[in-house]
C-alpha cells in the first residue's frame, strides 16, 4: 500500500533526521529494536497507540506521519486552493513580452516536470523537488528584493545567512533529496516505476507543454555548453 510506504519513509527519515539510532528510537518509543525496524520497512503496520507516540517523539502530526499532509504540523492546502498560474487565458503576465514567454517556458516546463513526478508516485521524491524550487525562488526573490531597497522584515532567514549561502545550501540538501528519493524508488520498484520520458511520449502525454519544456532544456543546454568552453575554462 502506497499509504503504507509513505508512513514508513517518513519513520525512517524523522529517525535518521532526528540522529538516533533505530535502538534508541525503540527504547523511547516504548518497542522492540525489530518491531520497529519492521515499522520502518513496512513489513508491518502499527497500531493508532504507536502513531501517537511516535508523532509526540517527532513533534509532527498525524497527517504528516501518514503521508497525507506535507506540513508538518498537519496544516493542508487543498490544489483546488491553489491559485493556477497556468491556467489564465493564454498564460498573461502585464510588463515585457520577454518576461512572459520566459513565464511560459518555466511555467509549463515544471508542470511536465511535477506531473512526470505524479506517475512516479515518490511522495520523498516531489517533496524535494518542491523544495528546491522553493529555495529557487526565495533566493532570486530576496535579490530582487535587497536590488530594490525592500524590506525584508518578513525574511525569517537573517540578511548575513542569506547573503552567506543559507538559501544556496538548502537548494543544494533538497537536490541530494531528490536525487536520493529517485534512487530509493528505483531500488524498490525498478525502471518500470518511472513513466516514459523520451521525446514521442512526452509529446503524446503532453502536446501542449511538451514543446515549452524540450526549449527549456535546449536553452539550458546551450547556456552550460557555452559557460563551459568560454567563461568557465577562462576561455575568450
Amino acid at each position: 500500500m502506497e499509504a503504507n510506504n509513505d508512513f514508513s519513509r517518513s519513520l525512517s527519515l524523522l529517525r535518521k533526521e532526528k540522529g538516533v539510532s533505530q535502538r534508541a528510537a525503540a527504547k523511547e518509543l516504548g518497542i522492540s529494536q525489530a518491531l520497529l525496524s519492521h515499522y520502518e520497512n513496512g513489513v508491518r503496520e502499527p497500531g493508532l497507540a504507536f502513531v501517537r507516540r511516535a508523532c509526540d517523539y517527532y513533534r509532527v502530526s498525524a497527517d504528516f506521519l501518514l503521508g497525507r499532509a506535507l506540513t508538518r504540523d498537519g496544516t493542508t492546502i487543498g490544489a483546488e486552493e491553489l491559485y493556477d498560474a497556468s491556467a489564465e487565458k493564454d498564460n498573461v503576465m502585464r510588463g515585457s513580452i520577454a518576461a512572459t514567454l520566459n513565464k511560459k517556458l518555466v511555467v509549463n516546463s515544471v508542470g511536465v516536470l511535477f506531473d512526470l513526478l505524479g506517475k512516479a508516485g515518490n511522495r520523498n521524491a516531489i517533496q524535494a523537488a518542491s523544495d528546491h524550487f522553493s529555495a529557487v525562488i526565495y533566493k532570486l526573490f530576496r535579490h530582487l528584493c535587497r536590488a530594490g531597497g525592500a524590506t525584508e522584515d518578513f525574511f525569517a532567514v537573517k540578511p548575513g545567512d542569506f547573503i552567506a549561502g543559507g538559501a544556496t545550501a538548502d537548494m543544494l540538501y533538497s537536490e541530494a533529496d531528490y536525487v536520493g528519493a529517485l534512487a530509493e524508488l528505483a531500488k524498490e520498484k525498478g525502471k518500470e516505476a518511472f513513466p516514459p520520458m523520451n521525446n514521442d511520449a512526452l509529446k503524446d502525454a503532453f502536446p501542449q507543454a511538451h514543446q515549452s519544456f524540450l526549449q527549456l532544456i535546449h536553452n539550458t543546454d546551450e547556456r552550460i555548453n557555452f559557460n563551459l568552453e568560454k567563461r568557465w575554462k577562462g576561455k575568450k
